[in-house]
């Protein structure tokens, strides 16, 4: 089936993927996850012969994951562009997480190992299929339609992922023990929701068979895409932008419930439990209308003019985890990550899928874009994890706002104009 951009069923079917896997990131990354593995992890934890704090040790297999969808990424999506197989390898990476998901629910302290290889592969999975999901973009969707298309698939996601954590909150409240459910049930509901996004997007021609040098040809196309970097001065300073501040914006999404578990003063076990499930509910309510927001304000005064801003509100947020100790403070903070987390998530993306050349190698170009985020979430966690075990969570938390004040700067180096020569098209 051939790609028509601008179809409004394909584009449907594309934003509908968000509304599938985003229960990976609030379940297994936000909330329910980090509630069980902070109850049942003791707080010093010895892993292949050393000791960790718990939530440093889950900081750094974190990273390591992120270190190997680095890897994995630009050698599979040059594959997928010489073969004409995004579709294939965006459903091998949603079948990996959605099953590393379920398989969750066998998480034992006793046998970490284990555990945090099901934790890690989950991670792989869901990274990895952005990069063939996200590729996807300018490909289905004319310039003036990502901005919106974007915010479409981020808010079906917050919606989507909000009921099923109802529904897991619910389960909780019922029986306790049903916690562990949710993993499966995130399993479930990822794959099976995939399937309309799925059976909508183009296979592609008959696959040619994958040879030796096709394995190289992923590096090869990203040398290609670095070398054109070089020459489009505004896409290649977004993207040194993108890099920095994304370290900021992932690691304090991954670490947000333990640092509430930790640093905020909740009256039992109980409301502990309630109180973050509740403060993860108000940041996905709330970030929808945000990523609406930075779509429109991004019509008025441009998509980099928007970014500055949301950087400023989140470095703020950041120096503000010094002084929130309230359950109360703590749901006000939650509802200001919500509103900025949405539009720079959406916006992000948008203005990258913007700022490309005319080229149909798009699977190249966006895994050079999360390579660049990959990375820098493996340099957030790391920094974030090494401070915690040197001082404490607050002072880490802090410690990222470097990375939004350094994003803002580097954002207003980002010309308005890009000039490329023809010959330099990849």
């Amino acid at each position: 089936m051939k790609i028509i951009k601008g179809d409004p069923g394909i584009m449907k079917a594309w934003a509908f993927y968000d509304w599938a896997n985003s229960v990976y990131s609030l379940v297994i990354t936000t909330a329910i996850f980090p509630l069980f593995y902070e109850a049942v992890v003791p707080e010093q934890v010895t892993f292949l012969g050393m000791q960790f704090i718990n939530t440093a040790l889950i900081s750094y297999v974190g990273a390591t994951g992120f270190l190997i969808v680095s890897f994995l990424v630009p050698l599979l999506s040059g594959i997928a562009d010489s073969t004409d197989s995004k579709r294939k390898f965006l459903a091998f990476f949603c079948y990996l997480g959605s099953i590393s998901c379920a398989a969750l629910f066998f998480f034992d302290p006793e046998y970490l190992g284990p555990g945090l290889f099901f934790y890690m592969t989950a991670l792989i999975g869901f990274w990895g299929s952005l990069v063939f999901y996200n590729s996807y973009l300018p490909l289905i969707a004319h310039p003036e339609q990502q901005d919106r298309l974007s915010a479409k698939g981020f808010s079906l996601g917050y919606i989507g992922s909000s009921i099923l954590l109802i529904l897991c909150l619910a389960l909780y409240f019922w029986d306790s023990s049903t916690l562990k459910y949710s993993f499966v049930l995130t399993g479930i509901w990822w794959m099976g929701f995939a399937q309309i996004t799925l059976s909508k997007l183009p296979k592609g021609k008959p696959s040619e068979r994958i040879q030796a040098h096709m394995l190289s040809r992923g590096f090869k196309e990203l040398r290609l895409v670095w070398n054109q970097l070089r020459h489009t001065t505004r896409l290649k300073r977004y993207l040194q932008s993108f890099f920095i501040y994304s370290m900021g914006v992932q690691t304090v999404m991954l670490v947000a419930v333990y640092f509430g578990s930790k640093e905020i003063s909740w009256g039992s076990d109980t409301e502990k439990t309630a109180g973050l499930i509740i403060s993860v509910l108000i940041i996905q309510f709330i970030a929808i209308p945000g990523a609406y927001l930075m779509a429109y304000l991004s019509n008025r005064i441009g998509n980099i003019r928007t970014l500055m801003v949301v950087n400023l509100l989140w470095a703020g947020i950041c120096l503000s985890a010094l002084w929130i100790e309230t359950p109360l403070e703590f749901y006000i903070e939650a509802g200001l990550v919500g509103f900025v987390m949405g539009g720079i998530q959406s916006l992000s993306r948008s203005t990258y899928s913007k700022f490309l050349p005319e080229t149909k190698d798009t699977a190249s170009f966006f895994s050079f874009y999360d390579v660049a985020e990959k990375i820098g979430i493996v340099f957030g966690l790391f920094i974030f994890a090494f401070m915690e075990e040197l001082g404490n969570m607050r002072m880490a938390i802090v410690s990222v706002l470097i990375f939004f004040v350094v994003g803002f700067f580097m954002l207003n180096r980002v010309p308005k104009e890009e000039t490329t020569s023809p010959e330099l098209m990849v």
